[in-house]
């Protein structure tokens, strides 16, 4: 009998997985897919010779910022975070853009008349980034490490009054031009919800700070040790998002521990005898597998925790750079394409009210820019996430092309190839995007502390059952925190084992 079995390999997953065997338990993963990764996964999807696509995420700032990756320490297992000058840009109408570039003072010049709002906003939470990432990153439960002194309080309460500000109707009085409010409106949208909205401000926040920020150092390791500093921005793993699943499966086996691919688990017949299981997976599945199991409180709650909005993908071969209006957005690693803040604003409102937006927001990343090696014979692969109602069924190549049009003139006639995966055959990919559900549930504030319910312990769910996926706070991202959250619980409650505090 094993000690752990890991249901879903994705990095919430591994991270548990790695987290439990790193403590000398032992530890199988099963995975219902051919490779490891889930979210953090680079294929060859056949449009191209040579040409490999990240699945799912692709740009990585939580690779470095994370508490778990920064003491799992991804550079000492090979994974090399490459990371542009430009963490993230906005192209606007006629040709104008926001340009946020990793050294904070760059990005306020450029900005003019609200540079200083954008330095006063966003400066502060740069600074204290350890203690903006601990907040978000926490359990929601206790009082995270990284806020413990007077400079963590003075950075958690910098980020809350902050949230207060972008998140509600307040947002629309620090920022003068477009260039700045759709700037932070594009990384707000990352949560696929109406904005302006606490919880889409609590992530373009996370997001924009550490856009900016310059770590100093080392973090403690899952087992206590110390770890090298990082290079902050928006990295980018050379070679795809797979060298992080990579890393972590590479951990995990010479900790002891297996992953075993091509093994679905939809029954509870299809589990091993083992002391305890994790689940990283939707909370759907986890009632799919053992509802009847669970406690009667947590199945009614499961029951209940609401899907979020979803996403299409469009993966385009081009045969050069996105021709940008602006060339300054094309030494940027990760381009938000919606237009304007207002234009973003009623495109997250139609598809959170189930509706198609006629412009909606893209999400778009060309990895060549930070990682050369990814073109091949003089072709890109070009990354798209569009913003769609859950179980759409639309194939939205067209749209996502047409948008980049509006901002990059010519582009249409450099796709060489495309492939469209709709909404509602993402789950075909990767089983947890359940409809098109990138975040594992709606991500309103509430929902990202209530997630999947307000129990003091939301990752057990039965004895000796845990949930441990995005479905569980902090929530969505690649930044392994659930899992290591869930893995630290079960340690505890199972097996008397105290995991320090990272």
């Amino acid at each position: 009998m094993e000690d752990v079995v890991v249901v879903g390999s994705g990095p919430n997953g591994l991270a548990a997985a790695v987290t439990l065997a790193r403590v000398g338990l032992s530890v199988t993963v099963l995975e219902a897919l051919p490779t490891a990764g889930g979210g953090a996964r680079t294929l060859d999807l056949d449009l191209a010779p040579g040409l490999t696509y990240d699945v799912c995420s692709a740009v990585h700032p939580m690779a470095w910022a994370s508490p778990f990756f920064r003491a799992f320490d991804l550079p000492a297992h090979g994974v090399e975070l490459v990371t542009p000058e430009i963490s993230y840009a906005q192209p606007l109408p006629d040709g104008r853009a926001g340009i946020a570039y990793r050294d904070l003072e760059r990005t306020a010049d450029r900005l003019g008349v609200d540079g200083g709002a954008w330095r006063s906003l966003l400066g502060p939470l740069a600074a204290r980034w350890e203690a903006v990432v601990a907040v978000g990153m926490s359990d929601k439960r206790s009082l995270p490490r990284g806020v413990s002194d007077v400079g963590g309080l003075l950075g958690a309460a910098q980020f809350g009054a902050a949230m207060l500000e972008q998140g509600t109707g307040a947002w629309s009085a620090r920022f003068r031009t477009e260039e700045a409010a759709a700037l932070l409106t594009g990384v707000a949208a990352h949560t696929i919800a109406p904005m302006p909205s606490l919880g889409a401000a609590g992530t373009a926040l996370l997001l924009g700070a550490l856009g900016h920020a310059v770590p100093d150092g080392a973090g403690t390791s899952p087992d206590g040790a110390t770890s090298a500093g990082f290079d902050g921005g928006w990295p980018i793993p050379r070679g795809g998002s797979g060298a992080i699943a990579a890393a972590l499966v590479a951990d995990l086996e010479a900790h002891g521990g297996t992953v075993i691919t091509d093994h679905p688990v939809r029954v509870c017949t299809d589990l091993p005898s083992a002391h305890v299981y994790l689940f990283d997976t939707p909370a759907s599945t986890l009632l799919d597998v053992i509802g009847d199991a669970l406690f009667p409180t947590c199945r009614r709650a499961l029951s209940r925790f609401p899907a979020g909005n979803a996403a299409a993908k469009v993966d385009l071969v081009l045969d050069g750079p996105v021709p940008w209006a602006d060339p300054e957005v094309a030494r940027a690693g990760t381009v938000h394409v919606g237009g304007t803040r207002a234009e973003m604003a009623w495109a997250e409102a139609a598809v959170a009210a189930g509706d198609h937006a006629a412009a909606p927001v893209c999400l778009v990343s060309d990895p060549s820019v930070a990682d050369p090696s990814r073109e091949v014979g003089g072709l890109r692969p070009v990354w798209a996430y569009t913003h769609v109602p859950a179980g759409s069924t639309r194939d939205v190549t067209d749209v996502v092309v047409d948008q980049l049009e509006r901002f990059a003139p010519g582009v249409r006639d450099a796709v060489v190839a495309s492939r469209c995966t709709p909404a509602a055959e993402l789950a075909g990919h990767n089983p947890n995007l359940v409809d098109g559900d990138i975040a594992g549930g709606r991500t309103s504030l509430w929902r990202m502390i209530a997630r999947p319910t307000a129990a003091a312990n939301p990752y057990r769910q039965a004895g000796h059952v845990y949930l441990c996926s995005a479905s569980t706070p902090p929530g969505p991202g690649v930044h392994g925190m659930s899992g290591w959250h869930a893995a630290r619980r079960a340690a505890y409650e199972v097996f008397g084992i105290r995991i320090p505090a990272i």
